[in-house]
């Protein structure tokens, strides 16, 4: 009784006068109020649980003790870098091992032929196809400890992983050869390394090898090649003094000659790796099995709680393998007993390859993102399905940053779906490096394809990384903290007025995943490396408020295109100013674009000459604004920078023509009449967007 006279103080119905409301009610009102509380009570039971990120986001590094310009990843327990996850995996080739035993001899490598399901070769088949061809090797003189730098020229196959650990096991020294480095590059690579024998996988990189030693004195014994060839070839080798044999003779002969694997170190050498640079000859990184390991270790260590990797993972490998990034994420793999399926060689059939391999980690680079951004975008051909993608994306991101990271959402089935599947549907992990991707696209792609999506940077000098993004924090436009395996601090530019005391400076790594100098050329690893053990990257960053980084600028004038070539600006125009109507030239390139465009300044003395020979008249001004002008001293320039030894990426995709001179009255040359580059890019920026619209159009 002093229950139900508290609820009637209360104000509050009792269950019989609820249950007396209830069947008052009408039937339908029932049942929609019944659907409700049915729908309520299934999103109560199955609404996505949000992720607990590993540290707090709003402080992801630590400022060192003594030292409050360096700082460290929050996620190491003390100021010891990280060096290893695994104590049974301190090596490539003990991350082969334990990938093995975990998997049980499980598929390890697979491949595909066009409209074909993948074919898997297991860890041990692997691990035995390996021992045969690095005992051929021993066999034909090659020893850990006098000729062990062996090249290897190929697209990413199983092959190529086989033939690198060939090398790891019998702690012989791998060397990636690749095509963008170009005729004189490896040549210079052959003969700096004095390599004697190369893997190849076609003939006509066989060819070009020939060619490059053809007449002069080289270090080159052997080719191994992994394709069908004919005696023609042979013969064209042996007028080099070359041998060359096939790669399963050449397992043949270490499965007669086999001997017992001589493994490596940490401190051993792994890898010398050849960026291809700016000017000049490529630089050999020189790095080690614990560099490699270090680096694998802080990935495996900032994704161990939220994305684990384990025996069902399948890695899609399209990526160059001569390239540190992809290599990474391959030894993170294997150290997990998870499988690599390689694409057929032919980017233009990745989708495909996608789909039927329907891989569970993929990584990419902004150049591949961009175009997953531009095509989706460009299939929404109204207003109303663009209006849509924004705003389906945008209540997806707001999930992401309340820690819900999924691909089962109300938008993912009426929208994202199909851009899930098209990358085989199963997809829980993704990272992208090797250039700076647009905030925009990553923010969008993170949403619409609902997985695990990191940002990371670094270069080939600190293996592959030095910051990376951490679960949970799903912002865009920055890099992320420092790796548990390194320390990184700015370092005053005062030149471009950048403080370090101001959060600002150029970007500086230290630990075990930096690399141990340049093959043969103390000059340039004095200039990388101080004599504190600090790499200088040349990039320039900036210190945000919870201890990330973001990259504001670069040292010395050198762009890295979207697709992560390097170009030196100045060489480029060096050669374009040979061109006769040519006065003045600024050439920019973009970390977001994936070429170059200029900014022309005709001659007006000698353009008029020069334009009536091509049939173009009038005053200088309405040359200036004739496109048939603009597009002949564009076939010029690129005339020219194709005699001039300019890649393909080096050269300017478009230009536009502009009539006031460069000067140091109008601020953009010095008073000794050098380019103001960022004044320049900042007084043009119109035009620049103008362009690249363009180009894209």
């Amino acid at each position: 009784m002093q229950a139900q006279e508290l609820l009637r103080q209360l104000q509050i119905p009792e269950l019989e006068d609820v249950c007396q409301f209830m069947h008052s009610l009408p039937a339908n009102i029932l049942m929609g109020v019944g659907a409700l509380a049915a729908l309520t009570t299934y999103w109560y039971a199955t609404r996505p649980k949000a992720l607990k990120p590993p540290c707090d986001l709003n402080m992801q590094s630590v400022a060192m003790t003594g030292d409050g310009y360096v700082r460290r990843s929050i996620l190491n327990n003390n100021d010891e870098h990280m060096t290893h996850y695994y104590s049974d995996a301190r090596t490539m080739y003990e991350v082969f091992l334990r990938g093995m035993r975990v998997s049980m001899g499980g598929p390890c490598l697979g491949s595909r032929e066009p409209n074909q399901p993948y074919k898997w070769l297991s860890y041990r088949e692997v691990a035995d196809k390996a021992e045969c061809i690095g005992s051929a090797l021993l066999h034909r003189g090659h020893s850990h400890t006098g000729d062990k730098h062996i090249g290897i020229f190929s697209q990413n196959r199983p092959e190529w992983t086989i033939s690198e650990l060939a090398c790891y096991t019998y702690s012989l020294v791998c060397v990636p050869l690749y095509d963008t480095l170009g005729l004189e590059a490896i040549e210079y690579i052959i003969d700096q390394a004095a390599i004697s024998t190369v893997i190849c996988d076609l003939v006509d990189k066989v060819r070009l090898i020939l060619d490059c030693v053809s007449g002069k004195e080289h270090t080159l014994k052997t080719i191994v090649l992994m394709e069908a060839f004919d005696e023609e070839l042979v013969a064209r080798g042996q007028q080099s003094g070359i041998e060359i044999l096939s790669l399963k003779d050449v397992e043949a002969v270490g499965k007669a000659h086999h001997q017992q694997p001589l493994p490596p170190t940490p401190e051993d050498l792994a890898l010398i790796c050849f960026t291809s640079g700016t000017t000049g000859n490529p630089k050999g990184g020189m790095l080690t099995h614990g560099n490699v390991i270090a680096n694998c270790a802080a990935f495996i260590k900032i994704t161990e709680v939220h994305c684990m990797l384990n025996v069902h993972d399948i890695h899609m490998s399209y990526l160059p393998l001569a390239h540190m990034f992809e290599r990474v994420v391959e030894g993170v793999i294997l150290v997990h007993g998870a499988r690599i399926g390689y694409f057929q060689g032919d980017i233009r059939l990745l989708m495909d390859d996608l789909k039927t391999l329907q891989p569970t980690v993929f990584p990419v680079v902004p150049r591949l993102l961009n175009r997953m951004f531009d095509k989706i975008f460009g299939q929404a051909n109204s207003s109303l399905k663009r209006w849509l993608l924004v705003f389906a994306s945008r209540r997806k991101h707001a999930e992401m940053m309340n820690g819900v990271v999924r691909k089962d959402s109300l938008w993912d089935k009426l929208i994202f779906q199909k851009v899930q599947n098209s990358l085989g549907g199963r997809v829980r992990l993704m990272i992208t490096g090797a250039a700076p991707v647009s905030p925009t696209v990553l923010t969008f792609l993170r949403a619409a394809l609902g997985c695990q999506f990191y940002e990371g940077y670094g270069q080939t000098e600190c293996t592959a990384g030095c910051t990376m993004s951490v679960p949970g924090d799903w912002t865009a436009g920055h890099v992320g903290a420092p790796l548990p395996c390194n320390y990184v601090k700015l370092a005053d530019v005062t030149e471009m007025n950048y403080f370090a005391a101001n959060g600002e400076g150029e970007v500086c790594v230290k630990g075990p995943n930096v690399f141990k100098g340049y093959l043969n050329d103390p000059e340039k690893t004095k200039e990388a490396l101080d004599q504190d053990g600090w790499l200088h990257t040349g990039d320039i960053g900036k210190w945000l408020p919870n201890g990330i980084l973001k990259i504001v600028d670069r040292k010395k004038h050198i762009f890295k295109l979207a697709q992560g070539e390097y170009v030196a600006p100045e060489k480029v125009e060096n050669i374009y100013i040979r061109s006769d109507p040519v006065a003045q030239i600024f050439v920019h390139g973009d970390s977001l674009q994936a070429c170059l465009v200029g900014i022309v300044v005709p001659d007006p003395d000698f353009l008029p000459g020069w334009a009536k020979k091509k049939g173009i008249e009038g005053s200088y001004l309405e040359m200036c604004a004739s496109k048939e002008l603009k597009n002949a001293i564009l076939e010029d320039i690129l005339r020219l920078g194709k005699e001039g030894g300019l890649k393909s990426f080096e050269q300017v995709r478009e230009i536009s023509l502009h009539t006031e001179m460069f000067s140091v009255q109008n601020g953009l040359l010095t008073p000794t009449l050098k380019a103001k580059r960022t004044d320049l890019r900042n007084h043009f920026q119109e035009q620049i967007d103008l362009l690249y619209a363009t180009i894209k159009m």
